[in-house]
């Protein structure tokens, strides 16, 4: 990536307005034309969404775009169905215990709502801010329930393929936990043993950064600093680190980019939220500085990997390590071509990095290394320009997607390809939709110096 320090949050104004007309009719006309019980919207195939029953992790997003659509626009049609979908669909993902995705279904609609009451963007209701504060420390205990002791002194919350994995996602998902502990809330155990939201996250944050990122240390033949792996394997006899593994990437050695995107977001969240408690609070955990101190040796690591392996315009490959990456050469200088013949790009990978950009940049600024903000911030504009432009931004009103190219799950041909073309292209999936708007929110509330959003408050 060549991140374009020229640009700043004003200068891309016009394109958000352009872009928020796009999306209030395509987020319309979803919700008109889907029936929930076919289950949620997951990605699109000729421009109409379509699901796929692998697990129920994409409706938040869903109604997490109508109501971001009415933070970024205050039209009161998509705070009504952002709240009323909120109520009648989203309950079964509070309470389910099979899946490790409850920081994106529950913080997407309960979290923002919540966030909008409080910052006085629609009437407070005593009653109802209670309402999404129960929703999400249930949410959150119910998270921290999927536990997986390690033998390292630490645990993690395991993914929905089992007590043995560790998925990268899950960084991101750590949020609901330190919202629910914002709030008060504890996971009670047997023997009624109180178990603290916090210290689970810090565990899994701590396990995840040793396993899933690498640093340039000589862990394996591979470890090249930044790199991801998608999933660690785990002995659940004695809790011993097995190996590297994937769902969706192309191997366990190389890097499926949105799990990267994952890490990179997740980590630079955390990072907001840590410098909001005091020391005394995570001395129990092992002490503030340590676990700063880590968080940012990850963050920064998945950071400058991105850039040094994604197009000039931040849209990387769907894995740095695909069989046709190579015949491109160095890309960071050129410019992306979602249409070539040879390996997919993911725009849904880079709309999340986006955002970990802007949060680990304004971060990094906020401690006095002006050198790394800036050029992590310059990197979120760069993919954010990106995104609100052809050939990302879907300007077809017939296509129900917001961002073009995004890839789902290249390993098992679920991506649709079109007729004619070698690989997948032009579709959109509701997580690059939510996350590209959830990145534009970040940026016009910049622009307009309005209130920075934090999971958290």
């Amino acid at each position: 990536m060549k991140p374009d320090r020229r640009l700043t949050a004003k200068k891309l104004l016009p394109s958000i307005h352009k872009f928020l007309d796009l999306t209030a009719a395509k987020i319309l006309d979803l919700d008109k034309k889907w029936n929930p019980a076919r289950g949620t919207p997951v990605f699109t195939q000729q421009g109409r969404y379509t699901t796929r029953g692998w697990t129920e992790w994409t409706q938040g997003f869903q109604y997490g775009c109508a109501i971001l659509q009415y933070d970024m626009t205050d039209d009161e049609r998509f705070l009504k169905l952002g709240r009323n979908r909120t109520v009648k669909h989203m309950a079964p993902h509070v309470s389910h215990v099979g899946v490790h995705d409850h920081g994106f279904n529950n913080l997407s609609t309960y979290g923002n709502l919540r966030r909008l009451m409080l910052e006085g963007r629609f009437p407070h209701d005593q009653r109802e801010l209670e309402f999404y504060e129960l929703a999400i420390k249930l949410s959150g205990a119910v998270q921290a329930a999927r536990w997986t002791e390690t033998a390292y002194g630490t645990g993690f919350i395991h993914s929905f393929n089992g007590p043995h994995s560790l998925f990268s996602d899950t960084m991101r998902s750590l949020r609901i936990l330190g919202t629910a502990h914002q709030l008060g809330h504890a996971l009670m155990g047997e023997g009624d043993k109180r178990i603290d939201l916090l210290g689970r996250l810090v565990e899994h944050a701590i396990t995840n950064a040793r396993f899933n990122v690498y640093y340039g240390e000589g862990r394996d033949t591979w470890d090249v600093p930044g790199r991801v792996v998608h999933e660690s394997i785990f002995n659940t006899s004695d809790g011993q680190y097995r190996c590297p593994s994937t769902q969706q990437g192309y191997t366990p050695f190389s890097t499926w980019t949105r799990g990267l995107s994952w890490v990179l977001t997740g980590y630079a969240e955390q990072l907001e939220y840590f410098a909001t408690l005091k020391d005394a609070a995570l001395k129990p955990h092992g002490g503030k500085r340590k676990l700063v101190r880590m968080m940012e040796k990850a963050a920064i690591a998945t950071a400058e990997f991105h850039i040094a392996n994604s197009f000039a315009d931040g849209i990387p490959f769907w894995d740095t390590g695909a069989p046709g990456v190579a015949s491109f050469g160095k890309i960071a200088a050129k410019a992306s071509d979602p249409y070539n013949d040879i390996e997919p790009l993911d725009s849904s990978a880079a709309a999340i990095c986006g955002q970990g950009y802007l949060r680990l940049g304004n971060y990094l600024l906020g401690k006095g290394d002006a050198t790394r903000g800036k050029r992590y911030r310059a990197a979120a504009f760069t993919i954010a320009q990106a995104l609100l432009a052809e050939p990302y931004m879907s300007t077809d009103t017939k296509h129900q997607g917001i961002t073009l190219h995004a890839i789902y799950h290249r390993p098992n041909n679920w991506d649709y390809i079109p007729k004619g073309r070698k690989i997948p292209c032009g579709e959109s999936a509701m997580w690059g939709d939510y996350h590209t708007m959830e990145l534009i929110s970040l940026i016009q509330r910049e622009a307009a110096n309005a209130p920075y959003p934090l999971f958290f408050q």
